[in-house]
């Protein structure tokens, strides 16, 4: 009972306490990030081993900062196995989704940004667990996709359980879907800031989710310090010394800019138009869909083994210059469908990782083009690689600033902010309506998790005294008037709403025509029925009420005009306020916001 007593103190203290509420919250969802993220990691590198480096015999390159499995012995290369390997990891990968958590299949950044917008900040407990195993098993035996999805999910999988374990409301679930999701990527690429700011930046095309800033950067920098507690801080590419010193430069930049939109555009396109007019057509049971996507990715590793998995090593071949142009380019073609043929089949995956292999493709491709023509300009190829980075992913995920960031921490190539900021820009503007992720929106204004905010908030910053006309008369029946009086008055008057009053104009109570049907030709009573008799238990708002809770009281109480009340003499009517009137006014402050 004691220790009982301790934990229901110290949650009445965190709903009392706004700062420290959400920094034990960050906390604790930056901890459980974290870890996931160190498991992910763990379990993906070393039955990535297994199955590609030790079983089919293929080394699997490894950037400098992730060699976690070192001087491990190969296999003999088994090309058979290879070709296999993508569709068996399929088939564990579809059953696994489409049996347990059918949300779970394809990319899961997708799965939580439409929770964050159409589910309430919703996701069930049970998919960060099944989305897990199963983006092991998809990438692990070669399968084209990245880590961002998965641990997306998972970060705000734990997230949304949390919201509902403490029975939040919908906003703070929202923000700790998205703190979670910080966590999770902040930790898995090793860059804190990028990961706070992808998370709130990728919901929509045109905007970003600034109120779950700080719970998400909390969460982020907790998970990233557990992340690297356990990997260590080196980061995840290793680059030399990367600094923007000649303005001519930028002319290249802006080229590579220029390039990453229409391969952009065919990435989005190959992605989304494979799922939806050949695997969804397949005449099977969708749990072996993914099998066959496999299957095609087996065939392109035949001829483009360096296509398969997440690439990250290869990455970093080009980052330090090492690939051809030749091979680059095939590269770009090749990753591009096997990322397709895998997730556009329903395997578990993110898109991210794809998407930043192929931006380094592009980039080595137009720094080594223009190191040969223009060798007084670009004098070191290798950067494009890594501007190609963000600018791709920077394009078709409309995440200009996350983008920036995270391939800044994942290099640790802050000398290139400049040809950064430009080359994202520029597939950013000329990207139109395309890209990766179907379920954003274009602004808040778009969200169905602001809709409360954009109509209810307008009128709580507007008060009835600001509104509501004093000079309008308003037709008052004294308690004691008569049936027949009333009568007489309805003839002179066009209105079907009366406040009824005392001696000392005290509101008592409320006559409406519908109550006065029943009873108005009645002439046998016309002079025993006294108006007070008739009303109703008054209705009323105050001068310093706010429209919004005016419109509940015409919503509940059905009238159509309500009383006003003087505050500083209690029960005294002053007024008439109508729902047309505020309306009116809601409409009247819409028009003066638009305008600015």
């Amino acid at each position: 009972m004691p220790e009982q007593r301790r934990w229901t103190n110290f949650f009445n203290y965190l709903k009392e306490h706004t700062i420290s509420r959400w920094m034990f919250y960050s906390l604790l969802i930056g901890i459980i990030s974290g870890l996931g993220a160190a498991f992910f990691f763990f379990s993906l590198e070393w039955l990535k081993y297994f199955c590609l480096d030790y079983l089919a015999g293929y080394p699997m390159e490894s950037p400098v900062g992730e060699q976690l499995v070192k001087n491990m012995p190969h296999g003999t290369l088994k090309l058979w196995l290879l070709f296999l390997a993508p569709a068996i990891g399929g088939l564990i990968s579809g059953l696994l989704v489409y049996t347990w958590a059918p949300e779970a299949e394809g990319h899961g950044t997708d799965a939580m940004i439409d929770a964050f917008h159409n589910k309430e900040g919703r996701i069930r407990s049970r998919v960060p667990f099944v989305k897990t195993i199963a983006s092991v098993a998809t990438m692990a035996t070669g399968g084209s996709a990245g880590r961002e999805g998965p641990i997306a999910q998972i970060g705000s999988g734990f997230g949304s359980w949390l919201g509902r374990s403490l029975k939040l409301n919908t906003r703070e679930q929202r923000l700790l879907l998205l703190a979670g999701c910080a966590g999770g990527l902040g930790a898995i690429f090793r860059a804190p800031l990028g990961g706070a700011i992808t998370s709130i930046e990728v919901l929509y095309t045109e905007d970003f989710e600034t109120e779950a800033i700080i719970p998400c950067i909390m969460s982020s920098v907790v998970a990233y310090s557990i992340f690297t507690f356990i990997f260590g801080q080196q980061p995840i590419f290793a680059t030399p010394t990367l600094k923007f010193t000649d303005p001519r430069e930028l002319m290249g930049y802006a080229a590579l800019g220029l390039v990453c939109v229409p391969v952009g555009w065919l990435y989005a396109r190959s992605l989304y138009g494979l799922r939806d007019h050949f695997f969804k057509r397949i005449p099977i049971k969708t749990h072996f869909v993914p099998a066959i996507g496999g299957l095609m990715v087996g065939c392109i590793g035949l001829v483009a083994p360096k296509a398969l998995s997440g690439g990250y090593g290869v990455i970093q071949l080009a980052l330090l210059g090492e690939l051809t142009i030749g091979l680059m380019a095939v590269l770009v073609l090749a990753k591009i469908f096997a990322t397709s043929f895998t997730i556009g089949s329903g395997g578990s995956g993110g898109v991210f990782g794809p998407a930043l292999y192929i931006g380094a493709m592009l980039g080595g491709v137009v720094g080594q083009l223009g190191a040969q023509y223009f060798p007084a300009v670009v004098r070191d190829p290798s950067t494009f690689a890594l501007v190609g980075m963000a600018a791709f992913f920077a394009g078709v995920a409309k995440a200009p600033i996350g983008a920036l960031l995270m391939v800044s921490e994942m290099t640790q190539g802050y000398g290139l902010v400049v040809p950064l900021m430009l080359a994202c820009a520029i597939p950013v503007v000329l990207s139109g309506r395309w890209g990766i992720y179907e379920k954003q929106v274009k602004n808040k204004f778009a969200s169905p998790a602001h809709v409360s905010d954009l109509t209810i908030n307008v009128l709580q910053t507007m008060q009835v005294r600001n509104v509501y006309n004093p000079d309008k008369p308003v037709t008052m029946l004294p308690v004691d008037m008569r049936l027949r009086q009333m009568k007489e008055l309805m003839i002179r008057t066009r209105e079907s709403f009366f406040p009824v009053v005392d001696e000392e104009i005290r509101l008592v109570g409320i006559l409406s025509f519908p109550e006065l049907r029943a009873i108005l030709f009645e002439d046998a009573m016309s002079e025993l029925i006294v108006v007070g008799d008739m009303a109703e238990k008054p209705v009323f708002i105050g001068l310093n009420e706010t429209l919004y809770e005016a419109l509940i009281k015409f919503i509940s109480s059905g009238y159509g005009q309500l009383p006003i009340l003087e505050d500083d003499r209690p029960g005294r009517l002053t007024g008439v306020l109508s729902l047309g009137e505020l309306m009116e006014a809601y409409h009247q402050e819409m028009v003066r916001l638009e305008q600015g």
